[in-house]
């Protein structure tokens, strides 16, 4: 494996509960049931325990899901005092909740804030009712803003919300609405992402695939939001994130960078002692474990090729030197790209375009 940027380490929990389980959802997640609720995070507890480590700082906790803010503050603070007692958690680290704006009042947001999240993520998805319907998202856009506002009026200084794009019907003009009425919010990062239809999702039995808009349509749509975000200072800084300059998800940064992170919960992964593994994504499974079950995934994860594909989401892309076994390989077929405008490259960094981030997946395919 090779050697992270830094010694650092990243969290990530799991909590895989939802109120009403999203169409296109295709992470793990069971209904909301408080007693199975109280055993996870017991079963977080001990998990925490079992695993750890003082010998490094972790400065980034993230808390994905599901729908984290389900979860009690009360809950959360347990969760939190315990990484700080096993973890050489720093004083500036980034500790991001999900949250779907439903479930945050304001009493509910100075209780995350007290304990120790400071990031917080709102799934917001769109600012057009319509396109909530359509989603199957319970919230209003009216309600969407009102939470970010409480969120700020709470003291959170560091919010980011998800928006969708390339949804059935949506044109650019709704989209871009939707990227206006956000900008207006005290917010400073948006994670923008395509719709995509998974297998076994309600969303691919329904048929929705078939009213997707065709890749023209999609990369009009993406473009133009790339632009719009970036006319509002939301500048990208990956394929799907954007970011007001000095909040850049440190957290999703370290995936891309090969750094370590450890995963708590059911499906969640890890990238540690030179290993990848993942937790089942079994609730019950997890609950009822002394200590989560693993598999190991990859046994020398963070090769070179995986680096370049990883380093390529980013905007700042890739240093070759940090690939030099497979340099000379990838310099050749970069001038073909250059010359098709999907990608920008120095003489010592390589990057992509926002049009090659459209077709990221072939420029990488092409290059390693």
């Amino acid at each position: 494996m090779n050697t992270p940027l830094h010694g650092g380490l990243g969290i990530y929990i799991h909590v895989p509960f939802c109120a009403v389980k999203c169409g296109y959802c295709s992470f793990c997640s069971v209904g909301w049931n408080s007693a199975k609720a109280e055993g996870y995070v017991q079963a977080v507890l001990r998990n925490i325990r079992d695993c750890s480590d003082t010998s490094r700082p972790a400065d980034t906790v993230y808390f994905g899901g599901g729908t984290p803010s389900l979860l009690r503050p009360e809950q959360i603070a347990e969760i939190t005092g315990e990484l700080r007692r096993c973890f050489a958690v720093t004083d500036d680290a980034e500790i991001t909740l999900e949250a779907n704006p439903n479930t945050l009042s304001p009493e509910r947001l100075h209780g995350y804030l007290e304990a120790g999240i400071n990031r917080l993520s709102v799934g917001v998805q769109s600012l057009d009712d319509e396109e909530l319907r359509l989603l199957g998202r319970k919230h209003t856009a009216e309600r969407a803003e009102k939470a970010v506002r409480d969120a700020a009026e709470a003291g959170f200084t560091n919010i980011s919300c998800d928006l969708m794009l390339a949804l059935p019907g949506q044109s650019p003009e709704t989209a871009e609405r939707s990227v206006d009425r956000l900008a207006e919010l005290p917010i400073q990062h948006i994670s923008s992402y395509l719709l995509k239809v998974e297998d076994g999702t309600p969303f691919h039995s329904s048929g929705m695939e078939e009213r997707l808009p065709d890749d023209d349509k999609t990369a009009e749509l993406y473009l133009r939001a790339v632009r719009r975000l970036e006319s509002h200072g939301f500048m990208q800084y990956e394929i799907s994130n954007f970011a007001r300059e000095g909040y850049e998800s440190r957290h999703n940064n370290r995936y891309w960078l090969c750094e370590d992170y450890i995963g708590i919960g059911p499906s969640a992964h890890s990238c540690c002692g030179g290993k990848r593994y993942a937790v089942p994504p079994d609730v019950d499974l997890f609950i009822s474990s002394p200590v989560q079950a693993t598999e190991i995934t990859d046994e020398a994860p963070c090769s070179p090729e995986e680096m370049t594909m990883l380093a390529l989401r980013l905007k700042s892309g890739l240093d070759l030197r940090r690939v030099e076994s497979i340099r000379s390989g990838i310099e050749k077929k970069i001038p073909a790209l250059v010359s098709a405008g999907l990608c920008v490259f120095d003489g010592e960094n390589l990057s992509l375009t926002p049009e090659g981030f459209l077709v990221s997946n072939s420029v990488i395919a092409h290059l390693i």
